[in-house]
């Protein structure tokens, strides 16, 4: 069932996503001080493109540094994203086969707007 709802997901929803992402971490290496939000983005990026059966926990050695990236993420590129977010699950719940999407992009949202801090696991 994963397999299917990501293949459905890569179609529909992910590989639109993903290239926001890779285009936010683009910008980010431009400058040399925003490369850790490039980094963010690109694994973000990864994890939008084939989302089932993984999820983001936070890291536990995360400390004050991560907090204040967050903070301008959020001001750089993490609204943005999340709009993109709010957009592709309004636009998948349309439909009864997208509704499963369209949640799935409403709870990337709290992650696009904090990336930093947090990790990547399979369930």
């Amino acid at each position: 069932m994963r397999f299917l709802l990501n293949v459905i997901w890569l179609v529909f929803s992910g590989i639109w996503m993903a290239l926001s992402y890779a285009l936010a971490g683009i910008v980010a290496f431009v400058l040399v001080v925003t490369i850790p939000f490039g980094i963010a983005s690109f694994r973000m990026a990864n994890y939008v493109l084939w989302p089932f059966g993984r999820t983001v926990v936070r890291r536990s050695d995360a400390g004050v540094a991560s907090a204040l990236g967050n903070v301008l993420w959020l001001l750089l590129f993490g609204l943005w994203l999340a709009i993109g977010h709010v957009v592709c699950g309004i636009l998948l719940c349309i439909t009864v086969i997208g509704v499963p999407l369209g949640v799935a992009n409403f709870k990337m949202i709290p992650i696009a707007l904090f990336p930093l801090g947090r990790e990547i696991v399979r369930i």
